[in-house]
């Protein structure tokens, strides 16, 4: 299973990484909506999650996913946020608040993607 993981924070980024690389996942990396959307429309690139911070610099968490779903429609989005209790998440798309532990991360991303 391919993540995509967008943060900007960079520790915050690699910890996500790390995490989800332990847990079997292949985790890619994008720093900013601008390099996620170069990976969102690569068309060569497999992917099975977006998991996207909600307050980017160069652009929200929602305004991403939305246009996530205009190239891969079926795309599943997570969303992260310290503020998880002030997000509203768009229909048929996942939150997860800040800080989360391993389990967590791991039971919420094999639930949205219904894996054992």
């Amino acid at each position: 299973m391919h993540l995509l993981v967008v943060e900007d924070d960079d520790i915050v980024r690699m910890l996500i990484v790390e995490v989800l690389d332990e847990l079997g996942f292949t985790a890619i990396e994008a720093q900013d909506a601008a390099a996620a959307l170069q990976i969102l429309e690569d068309p060569g690139q497999p992917l099975d999650l977006l998991m996207t911070d909600v307050g980017l610099p160069d652009m929200r968490g929602d305004e991403l996913a939305g246009k996530a779903r205009e190239v891969r429609p079926l795309l599943p989005v997570l969303f992260a946020s310290g503020y998880a209790e002030n997000v509203t998440v768009p229909e048929g798309m996942h939150l997860i608040g800040k800080p989360f532990g391993i389990d967590q991360l791991r039971d919420k991303v094999k639930a949205i993607l219904r894996t054992p």
